[in-house]
């Protein structure tokens, strides 16, 4: 039975299945059930619907072309014989019906009857056909491998050459009476090659697989569990709302060092690598786990390339936050692990290859399009889909993970061996997704397709509780056990500076720390009451000297507006501030024995005095304090977002509008003529009254027919003004062009 009649005598709901599975079908709409058919034949389509097979399916697609179904009929019994023992009769079946829902087989599939695949499923293997139906009896991975490092040059340049054209060789030394001691007697001896016939030979695939450098396999045709490590799901939410703490502070310290001195973007796009060893020697974040923040905070929208605000002084384009990144880090962390995780899962890029020397021999520059890849995101979700149906606290390493990614994915092969899913691993591990190697909670939720909040609260419910205490040391070095409240973060932030982050943080107190914080408008007293409300171990008495000291000094210079004003009640120190050698740049003038003034903005003034060796403070026009720290440098919006965008899939009323619109040209072959403008003028109209769907014939310019699922809006001047699902935009059609209208209703 051809395919194009087995097809036609499916039920919708059939056809519906296998245009779901595989979109490409539907575009452009095909006209009859015969052009389905030659569509789901042809190459192309073939190999993107053996895509996302895995190696029990692929291996069924493998047996079925070793016992010549593509020519000939078979049954499923001759087909589960040419898998042998390795499966049963019940997952063969299972697997012959999910194949024949993609058309790749077709014919009785619940009985003994016939079966046929298409011709062109070799061209869907990632292997020659046969060898994975063949060779399991072969030698095992570390067989192979051991094979291969006894090998002599000879023998081992006669399998390279195999190795990068077809794996099929014909020779008269495969031939059974050769010497043995030529290399491919010696390579059939040692099970590196396999005969088919008196002088051919075939590499085989485990062979081929060891020589680019993969691990060989898989072999078995059942799924492989790749748990090593199992735990508590409550330690695995624990581990990973650490890190995610730890990379949100890390991404907050980028944030602000990228404010304060924008980063010149590369002509060729990027950050160089001299920029980023001095980012990271200004943040203490190792470079790989940097490359990651960067690109994370790039596809987030938090950092862009363009011209800052305030403009530096050279122009040009430079790496700086963008004005979204107030709002994030103004954010509660919950809510920023959710942007940054969704970032991170949808990321087109591999920022694991950041700092590693290419083909070229140059290092992949960090935010440059050289770490572009659409298939990044589909290796993550792999991973976390691989994850999530395993038992909550079930652990995986990257060895294993590799294995069952392998055998879920054989096209993809080359890009899940253990070294990149060891990458993808640590950067999951990094983002806060997974710890242990299990999947946790939230993101566990976000996968299942959860709404935003419901992420976002599992996300707080594994991060600890704030606290609100901290312990002084002798030293002036606060040690913060855990994560402090936002108020109480944000005012100890003020007077300390951090020393030592991690899951308990080290801030040190200094002179320098406590100026900082009277600058911003807080007192002495102030800063006593909160050492001596939120410290758990008694304040040192050498902090409350600090304090005061600093406290008795700062602010007897007042630096006001004129353009800039300074005021001091001691006029003699208000005279050394004026004659100092560091102020003669702002040009300072008295006034009056208690105030001088300046033309120089008060910024400098106030910087001038600093480097002076004085404590001045900044105040208003009441006399009140006033913090003049900028946030750094802005630029207004992303300039440019790499987004990954999939395919877009068909909903269910298009598939059930091109089935029907199959069924009726099936039924009434002349539906399918040139339709007369008038007719194809009233028939839109009444679509567009009724706010129907239609599916339209249409000839473009070019020449080329397709069919369109279209909701028309008015029909005015020979043209047909429409809204056209598959672009998801309103689009004109010319009238006379429309070759048949026929209604999107499946009834």
């Amino acid at each position: 039975m051809p395919l194009g009649v087995w097809l036609a005598e499916r039920d919708d709901e059939a056809l519906i299945t296998l245009l779901r599975s595989r979109p490409d079908l539907t575009q452009p709409p095909p006209g009859t059930i015969a052009a389905l058919a030659a569509r789901a034949a042809a190459r192309q389509s073939v190999k993107a619907a053996t895509d996302d097979l895995d190696f029990l399916h692929l291996a069924v697609l493998d047996a079925l072309l070793t016992v010549h179904a593509e020519t000939s009929a078979v049954t499923v019994k001759e087909l589960a014989a040419a898998l042998g023992e390795r499966t049963d009769e019940a997952s063969v079946r299972a697997a012959v019906g999910d194949l024949t829902a993609r058309a790749l087989v077709w014919g009785d599939t619940a009985g003994t009857g016939a079966l046929r695949v298409v011709a062109e499923a070799a061209n869907g293997l990632p292997w020659y056909p046969g060898q994975a139906t063949l060779e399991p009896q072969a030698l095992s991975a570390t067989e192979v491998t051991a094979a291969l490092d006894a090998l002599d040059d000879a023998a081992r340049d006669l399998l390279e050459k195999l190795l990068e054209g077809s794996p099929i060789g014909r020779t008269r030394d495969a031939l059974p009476d050769a010497p043995a001691d030529r290399p491919v007697q010696r390579l059939l001896a040692a099970g590196l090659l396999r005969r088919l016939d008196a002088d051919t030979v075939i590499l085989p695939r485990l062979v081929g697989q060891a020589l680019r450098g993969e691990t060989p396999g898989p072999v078995s045709l059942v799924r492989p569990d790749p748990t090593v490590t199992t735990t508590s799901t409550a330690d695995v939410d624990a581990v990973a709302a650490g890190a995610a703490i730890d990379l949100l502070r890390e991404v907050d310290l980028v944030l602000e060092n990228l404010g304060a001195t924008p980063v010149p973007e590369l002509r060729s796009g990027g950050l160089g690598v001299r920029e980023v060893k001095r980012l990271t020697k200004a943040t203490g974040i190792d470079e790989r786990r940097l490359g990651l923040i960067l690109e994370v905070a790039l596809a987030a929208g938090l950092i862009a390339a363009g011209v800052p605000e305030p403009e530096p002084p050279d122009t040009g384009s430079y790496w700086a936050p963008t004005v979204a990144a107030d709002r994030f880090i103004e954010s509660p962390t919950a809510v920023k692990w959710h942007l940054v995780a969704s970032a991170w899962l949808d990321l087109p890029g591999r920022p694991s290859l950041v700092g590693v020397r290419g083909p070229d021999g140059k290092p992949y520059a960090a935010l440059s399009d050289s770490l572009f890849s659409t298939a990044a995101p589909l290796d993550r979700r792999l991973l976390l889909s691989m994850l999530s149906e395993l038992p909550p606290g079930s652990g995986v390493d990257a060895a294993s993970a590799s294995r069952a990614m392998v055998w879920q994915r054989p096209r993809w092969s080359a890009r899940l061996q253990p070294d990149p899913v060891a990458d993808l691993l640590t950067e999951a591990h990094a983002v806060g997704v997974v710890g242990r190697g299990a999947l946790a909670s939230p993101l566990r939720r976000l996968l299942a397709g959860e709404d935003e909040q419901a992420v976002i609260a599992a996300m707080d419910k594994a991060l600890p509780s704030p606290i609100d205490h901290f312990l002084v040391q002798a030293d002036l070095t606060v040690i913060v056990p855990g994560p402090l409240e936002r108020d109480l973060a944000e005012r100890l932030g003020a007077v300390a500076t951090v020393e030592s982050a991690g899951a308990a943080m080290v801030y040190r107190i200094d002179e320098a720390s406590v100026r900082r914080a009277l600058d911003s408008g807080k007192t002495a007293g102030e800063l006593h009451a909160l050492f001596t409300r939120h410290s758990r171990t008694p304040v040192p008495q050498a902090l409350t000297y600090l304090i005061d000291d600093v406290a008795r000094r700062h602010g007897q210079l007042r630096v006001g507006m004129a353009a800039s004003f300074v005021r001091c009640e001691d006029a003699a120190l208000l005279a050394a501030a004026v004659g100092a050698p560091a102020t003669e740049a702002v040009e300072l003038r008295l006034l009056a024995p208690t105030v001088a003034v300046s033309q120089a903005p008060i910024a400098e003034v106030l910087s001038a005095l600093r480097s002076a060796g004085f404590a001045p403070a900044a105040e208003d026009s009441t006399g009140t304090i006033v913090d003049l720290r900028s946030r750094g440098s802005r630029v207004p919006a992303p300039g440019r977002r790499r987004t990954f965008r999939p395919g877009a899939t068909p909903t269910d009323q298009t598939l059930g509008a091109i089935v029907a619109v199959l069924r009726k040209v099936a039924a009434s072959p002349s539906s399918g003529l040139r339709l007369d403008p008038a007719v194809a003028i009233s028939e839109l109209q009444h679509a567009a009254h009724h706010q129907e769907s239609v599916v339209i014939g249409y000839v473009d310019p070019a020449g080329v027919a397709s069919q369109r699922v279209v909701a028309p809006i008015n029909v005015r001047g020979g043209q047909l003004t429409a809204y056209d699902p598959a672009s998801g935009r309103v689009r004109e059609f010319a009238i006379h062009r429309v070759t048949s209208v026929v209604s999107a209703d499946p009834g």
